[in-house]
């Protein structure tokens, strides 16, 4: 369905020196399952431990089921695809050995590597990849990512009930020979082969269990570590997988990752050495510390395409109506938040796509507080309202999230005369009433799963799509994001997805604030830590060096 591969992800950030890539380069039945994870805990005081944190308990541990940064981190420690990152910040073959693609980028062809494993010693095959696309496929599995496997021919299809099973073009053409069929030319598909809705399933721990996917015990995986135990709300621990196929290339003996929603104590533990890491993407880093460690020296910037930003329920008056949807966005002082909250000197966004995506690097709009209240009066007036009515602001608790918040309350207040109200729940609750439209305006943000501005664009293509928050949806603008799916010349595919966000930000379902720029500091010890290059954390090289 994608056609560029011209803006592929080149930007990997590693601990201790920051390196940049170029583009890829083209190249032409199930066990009973068995005891997943080893038991003893290490003794040898000299095994490499990785002490790390997370702010939430882990939506999911299912691949085709999680949708959250936290749970996707925990997968990528576990699970593996046919694709990763190497320490040159390139995308390298991982389960798959090799690849081929034919001319027009329709059909991709896989090739994997016959020593990768199971964590409970199961050969991995291409079986497990199409028995995976498929089931996160099916409209019974609700996986809120299935659109990403649309690129496939007949994925739509079957994911909205209009095809079958049989009809996705993905295949298994024998053991290690996986092809994928798909509907329109898309350079980039081995890119989002690195995707977690992409990754193998091992079938019979999926269907002998409905909660496989809960409790350390259940989970089978593939990837550098294996599961040891998971204290739901507390601690999960990782030890290195002895059935991974690329176990002599990982350091660590065993990831320790305390779950603490607050910023404050993550903070504390990281200056009490109780943590190796402080900050993205572990983290948040307290607003009140990023001057402190700014001024030792110390402060890091993760540098990933993503795009914070107001949410309306377009469903819900009176965000039902344009004109007070733009009014909320241009009465935002985004570079004051910027100043005083943030203070990373992230660049302020009038736009939704990342500006390294290069669709409108300006942006589309600017704040006018003018223009803002005549808007509101105009909207207000178009809905046949008096005055304003009660609203509320939602968004998941931590520190920066709140102060966002409280700041964006009081321009509101200054710059509209309007009082919002102010909601916070954990994520997993947040996430719920979101995905449910049970909220007003809230905090939302993306970060890029590949690097190409339909992953920004395209969730916003039907109402009912997983990521489709604002429940929006514009006939003209699914015109132009299909017509985009067949265009193979870069240059004309540019302009149509100009003219998919320059309808976006006129209708405005959502208000962007600011691209992402996100702060962190850690242990000296910790080496070769990498930053996924569209963000996310990657523990495979990681190493403590004592």
């Amino acid at each position: 369905m994608r056609k560029s591969i011209s803006i592929v992800a080149c930007l990997l950030l590693m601990v201790g020196p920051i390196v940049g890539c170029t583009p890829t380069t083209q190249e032409t039945a199930q066990k009973p399952q068995q005891s997943t994870t080893p038991t003893t805990k290490p003794t040898n005081p000299e095994s490499k431990v990785l002490h790390w944190s997370i702010n939430n308990e882990p939506t999911s541990l299912d691949p085709g089921i999680a949708t959250d940064a936290d749970s996707f981190d925990m997968i990528y420690a576990f699970f593996e695809g046919l694709t990763s990152y190497d320490l040159k910040g390139q995308l390298d073959n991982a389960i798959a050995e090799s690849f081929e693609n034919t001319p027009d980028f329709t059909k991709f062809t896989f090739k994997l590597r016959k020593n990768a494993k199971w964590s409970n010693g199961d050969p991995v095959t291409a079986h497990d990849f199409e028995y995976a696309i498929k089931r996160n496929l099916d409209p019974k599995t609700a996986s809120e990512y299935a659109y990403q496997l649309y690129y496939i021919k007949g994925g739509e299809e079957y994911n909205t009930g209009k095809g079958k099973a049989e009809d996705v073009g993905v295949k298994a053409l024998d053991d290690y020979t996986l092809e994928f069929t798909l509907k329109s030319p898309t350079p980039f598909f081995r890119e989002l082969t690195f995707f977690p809705t992409l990754f193998p399933l091992h079938k019979a721990t999926v269907e002998g269990n409905p909660k496989w996917a809960a409790e350390a015990k259940t989970i089978v995986g593939n990837g550098p570590f294996n599961i040891e135990s998971w204290e739901h709300k507390s601690k999960l621990v990782f030890v290195k997988n002895p059935n991974y196929w690329d176990k002599e290339h990982v350091p660590l003996d065993r990831i320790e990752v305390s779950i603490i929603e607050d910023n404050n104590t993550a903070l504390s533990m990281f200056e009490n050495s109780e943590l190796d890491w402080g900050g993205y993407p572990a983290s948040d880093l307290p607003t009140d510390a990023i001057q402190k460690y700014k001024d030792e020296g110390k402060l890091l910037i993760a540098d990933n395409p993503g795009t914070q930003s107001v949410i309306f329920n377009t469903e819900r008056p009176p965000f039902t109506n344009k004109k007070i949807r733009q009014a909320f966005s241009y009465a935002i002082n985004r570079q004051l938040l910027i100043d005083n909250i943030l203070q990373t000197s992230v660049p302020p966004a009038y736009g939704w796509v990342p500006t390294s995506m290069g669709l409108k690097p300006d942006g589309y709009f600017h704040e006018d507080v003018d223009k803002a209240k005549q808007l509101l009066a105009e909207g207000l007036k178009e809905l046949g309202m008096s005055k304003f009515p009660s609203v509320t602001y939602s968004y998941n608790l931590t520190d920066t999230n709140q102060k966002i918040a409280q700041a964006l309350q009081d321009q509101w207040r200054k710059n509209l005369g309007v009082e919002v109200k102010l909601a916070n729940t954990e994520l997993k609750v947040y996430n719920d009433n979101m995905h449910r439209g049970n909220y007003d305006l809230g905090r939302f943000q993306w970060g890029a799963d590949f690097n190409d501005p339909i992953n920004f664009l395209e969730m916003f293509r039907d109402k009912d799509g997983g990521n489709n928050n604002p429940n929006w949806e514009n006939a003209k603008f699914k015109e132009l994001i299909d017509k985009s799916y067949q265009e193979s010349d870069l240059n004309k595919r540019k302009k149509i997805l100009l003219d998919a966000e320059t309808l976006l930000m006129d209708e405005m379902p959502l208000a962007p604030i600011n691209f992402r720029g996100t702060p962190y500091i850690k242990n000296d010890k910790v080496k070769d830590f990498i930053i996924f290059p569209l963000g996310g954390a990657y523990f495979k090289y990681t190493d403590i060096v004592k």
